[in-house]
């Protein structure tokens, strides 16, 4: 299954970076979307500081929904998506190498962000850059985990971009709840010593839906 999954991946991959533009367009949004937060707070740099950490994860989180219908869209295209499940694969491989591709093109787009928002939102990062990047990677793979299922749900639907968010954003509240928490403890600081206990809470997030999703995947594309 890992050689499987791998495949997958290295074909989703190559399918992204031969589709550049699609992936300029979503970090267009995502980066748009932080400089339209900074013109909604007006001038008050203090509040942009307090903020700056739910407003990142906001533009990912809404960056994500066109990420994830898209890595879905282009599998359903000529019948690609139904070629890939009569192949002798595991569907559970089909999933693993998806949502690992989406946790590339997301993850990214979370590490772009971030000179951006110190720029806009004259934020500091006193705990440093290499934690900020860790738990952007770890709120990423729980936006991608139930994302990607519910992508390949909501695809063959009338409407489907307005599906996707409408089942997606209820269930991620736990984690982008941790990844808000988090990432503010690092741009302001930890006193407390808080930060290990929302680090653990999304972890566990990630443990219980790349598990769940993964069995449940196969149900979810069969006919």
């Amino acid at each position: 299954m890992l050689a499987q999954a791998l495949a997958v991946l290295q074909k989703d991959l190559l399918q992204q970076w031969r589709a550049r533009s699609r992936l300029v367009a979503v970090g267009s949004f995502g980066l748009t979307t932080l400089l339209l937060f900074s013109f909604a707070n007006g001038p008050d740099t203090e509040m942009l500081k307090l903020n700056a950490a739910g407003y990142l994860w906001l533009a990912l989180l809404l960056s994500s929904t066109l990420a994830l219908a898209e890595s879905m869209r282009i599998e359903l295209q000529n019948g690609a998506l139904e070629g890939l499940l009569l192949l002798p694969t595991d569907p559970r491989s089909l999933y693993y190498g998806k949502a690992i591709a989406n946790l590339v093109v997301l993850t990214t787009l979370g590490f772009a962000m971030v000179p951006i928002m110190v720029a806009l939102y004259n934020v500091s990062i006193p705990m440093g850059v290499p934690r900020l990047f860790g738990v952007i990677a770890l709120g990423s793979a729980g936006l991608v985990a139930p994302g990607t299922l519910y992508a390949a749900l909501a695809a063959r639907a009338r409407g489907s971009d307005v599906l996707l968010p409408l089942l997606l954003f209820p269930l991620v509240v736990p984690a982008l709840l941790s990844s808000v928490k988090a990432t503010s403890l690092i741009l302001t600081g930890d006193p407390m010593s808080q930060l290990g206990s929302w680090l653990g809470l999304l972890t566990a997030f990630d443990v219980i839906y790349w598990s769940l999703c993964g069995i449940l995947f196969g149900r979810v594309v069969e006919d």
